[in-house]
């Protein structure tokens, strides 16, 4: 029993408390985005701040750049929510485009070319143009969260299979643990908010 308390002290370390603290918040701020509450955007301040740190730690460059575009969209998100008439309760769920899906493809595409080689020629990152692609299709997501389109879920729920396979890589257990469950509650986002559409 000591032993096995020990070890848990051993892998408790700073950076593992770091993380935790991050996936706590992390997964609060979804679960109240999917459930189209505003305290989502204030959690997430949290968590991104969290992982700027954890993520250059890890060598993750993109995803830590990834969390300075979160902050300023969760800002964003927070105005944007609370901006209501009245009579109406809340900012009403909307539905993508042809041309936002034309458009997202073009800058996910170029963001994760340019991104990708500068990451692989000018920096160690670990996963140059995979971690680019993961937050191409992160920024144009977060931007569609915040604008209450419907289809944002179904990046999330790509984009987020991506990483658990990176983090894992990585040895960020507990973050990828949370992006697993990132997928089902995005999963439930999306139906919730599609009811909510219909009505």
């Amino acid at each position: 029993m000591d032993v096995l308390f020990f070890n848990m002290l051993n892998w408790v370390g700073p950076k593992n408390i770091l993380e935790a603290l991050g996936v706590i918040a992390g997964v609060l701020c979804v679960y109240f985005a999917a459930k189209n509450n505003i305290w989502s955007w204030p959690i997430g301040l949290i968590s991104v701040a969290i992982y700027i740190a954890v993520f250059w730690e890890a060598k993750l460059y993109a995803d830590m750049g990834l969390q300075f575009y979160f902050m300023i969209t969760n800002f964003y998100g927070w105005y944007f929510w609370s901006r209501k008439s009245v009579s109406v309760p809340k900012v009403k769920v909307g539905r993508i485009t042809k041309k936002e899906i034309q458009l997202s493809v073009v800058a996910i595409v170029v963001f994760t070319i340019v991104l990708g080689f500068l990451l692989k020629y000018g920096t160690d990152a670990s996963f140059p143009y995979i971690d680019s692609f993961c937050t191409a299709c992160s920024l144009v997501a977060q931007v569609f969260l915040a604008r209450k389109v419907l289809e944002n879920w179904l990046i999330w729920i790509f984009v987020d299979l991506i990483y658990v396979g990176v983090y894992v890589v990585k040895g960020l257990d507990l973050t990828a643990a949370m992006y697993a469950l990132f997928i089902y509650i995005a999963l439930i986002g999306y139906l919730d908010w599609r009811k909510e559409f219909k009505q």
